[in-house]
């Protein structure tokens, strides 16, 4: 028997054609709708008695219409929004992941509001309640490299209803994508396919932009200081700067590369070689300024964006590295560094310890965990009287916070003082002790009425487990020594090794899936057109 062929324009399906695959969620809401249309029909039959035959009628006519929907019905935008939990109800989050296994997962987390207002506990755990549950829904799976993803970085929020996602990984390469910004529209009665247990909603906006090849070695760091660049650091020694209007690199800033200091370490450098390689940087919140460390290299280079020249470089003494536990066998790099939201201080983090200078380039005081073991990721965050909080994962799966303003104590005489840990949240009290390689502060939008007393924190551990935690702001504050804080909300299994992680709050308009695709269409031009107006600006 013949089959009737499908049209198309230029070797793709019609429009068309696409629109009722992606409205399959909409007869929902339209039996909701028959529903309460029913009921006011058997009310009006009640009450008027005289007309139990033009009201039967009407029903008849109610029902038989609802039983076809028309093609005006499927386009209004109300029938396609369909979330588990009313959007005044709910907080969604999106969290991206990128892992060993090459593969970039987007899940949203939806946060039911009562469990954001609900004060932190201090056992670290959550009741265990049906009703209190944080359900994920994935958004998108991308196998986005040919190596190990290393580092992603999430565009700044704007305007619009998307946001760009950069991605390094080893093989060189820089992927960028678009990921939208909208709450997932999964139906609440439909049981879609799952790549991790849980709800699929996907979404035309979550699409791959291109691939930048802007390095010849393993991509190490990427950041997005404003919308407009994006930087990019790599194992060849430099730095690149991109615009995102046409993904072209305007300048690149070359550092040199260390001389060898005996046997070569590091698991990326060759027999005979030395590790070479820019192992992170930090924008100054001016953006006038970057610090970066490299491999290899006892020292600090401040770097000036407006020249693209070296300003100058901090060699780290002999005696700062042993405070921070770096022995004679260590190497003595440093693998992070954090400016300070005021600019007026920065962090600088070696393998198990750290050290905060001024902008005066004299250290201050000391980051020392206890017991003492490996640091992975610094992040600031605020506290309830506006002082800032630093928080600093560990190998043994904690998060500690360290007040940088508390330097009363001190190691011996002669030494840097030591921050006072006020708290820490996981580790062995809540049952973590995989390492935590990466995490995330997300600000809480300013509807939330507990947005300046809690804190939500995103930790991704190397055992495949992302843990959301809510974190009073007021910290140590009535205490003496660091207590067991947090309560953990809910947790996602990727089963996957993860190395990055990123996430932001969903809070952008959903609307009719026909209109995003078209919209979508047209997403170059309007990303040229926002970014030339924020050129003129």
């Amino acid at each position: 028997m013949a089959t009737a062929a499908v049209p198309t324009v230029n070797g793709k399906r019609k429009r068309e054609d696409i629109r009722p695959v992606s409205g399959a969620k909409r007869p929902a809401n339209q039996v909701a709708k028959q529903k309460v249309a029913k009921t006011h029909v058997d009310q009006t039959v009640t009450q008027t008695q005289a007309q139990d035959q033009p009201a039967e009628s009407e029903a008849q006519r109610v029902t038989e219409t609802n039983a076809k929907p028309t093609a005006n019905s499927i386009k209004q935008p109300t029938q396609v929004t369909a979330t588990a939990t009313p959007a005044g109800e709910a907080v969604h989050v999106q969290i991206i992941t990128g892992s060993y296994e090459r593969i970039l997962q987007g899940a949203a987390a939806t946060i039911p509001r009562h469990l954001l207002e609900q004060p932190s506990g201090t056992n670290g755990v959550a009741e265990d309640q049906d009703d209190q549950s944080v359900t994920f829904s994935d958004t998108f799976l991308f196998a986005a490299h040919a190596s190990a993803i290393r580092c992603l970085s999430i565009s700044p929020s704007t305007e619009s209803d998307w946001r760009y996602v950069a991605t390094g990984s080893s093989d060189e390469r820089i992927n960028v994508y678009s990921v939208s910004t909208a709450p997932p529209n999964t139906s609440v009665n439909a049981k879609l396919p799952s790549l991790s247990s849980n709800q699929t909603a996907e979404n035309p906006r979550n699409r791959s932009v291109g691939s930048l090849i802007h390095h010849d070695r393993a991509v190490t760091c990427l950041q997005f200081p404003a919308k407009g660049k994006l930087f990019s650091a790599a194992e060849d020694n430099t730095v690149a700067i991109s615009r995102t209007r046409d993904w072209i690199m305007l300048s690149s800033i070359k550092a040199p590369i260390p001389k060898p200091q005996g046997r070569p370490s590091g698991d990326t450098a060759a027999p005979g070689q030395t590790p070479a390689g820019v192992n992170d940087f930090a924008i100054h919140p001016s953006q006038k300024l970057m610090l970066s460390v490299g491999r290899g290299e006892r020292c600090l280079r401040l770097w000036n964006l407006m020249t693209g020249k070296k300003a100058g470089v901090l060699n780290f003494d002999r005696d700062l590295l042993s405070q921070v536990s770096e022995g004679k066998h260590s190497s003595g790099e440093g693998r992070n560094v954090l400016w300070a939201g005021d600019g007026e201080s920065y962090v600088v983090g070696f393998e198990r310890g750290a050290a905060i200078f001024g902008v005066d380039s004299q250290p201050r005081a000391l980051i020392k965990p206890s017991p003492l073991t490996k640091l992975h990721c610094y992040r600031m965050m605020q506290s309830a009287d506006g002082q800032e909080i630093l928080a600093v994962s560990t190998e043994d799966g904690r998060v500690l916070f360290f007040d940088t303003t508390d330097t009363a104590t001190g190691a011996a005489k002669g030494n840097l003082p030591i921050c006072k840990c006020v708290a820490q949240l996981g580790g062995r009290a809540a049952g973590i002790v995989g390492r935590i390689k990466d995490f995330e502060v997300v600000e809480l939008p300013t509807s939330v009425s507990s947005a300046q007393e809690t804190a939500l924190l995103v930790t991704a551990s190397s055992d495949g487990a992302v843990r959301i935690w809510t974190v009073p702001r007021d910290l140590g504050k009535d205490t003496s020594a660091a207590q067991q804080t947090g309560r953990l909300l809910g947790t996602l299994e990727t089963s996957n090794r993860i190395i990055c992680l990123g996430a932001f709050v969903l809070d952008g308009k959903s609307g009719d899936a026909g209109a995003e695709e078209e919209e979508f269409g047209g997403f170059e031009e309007e990303d040229d057109e926002a970014a030339s107006g924020e050129e003129e600006a």
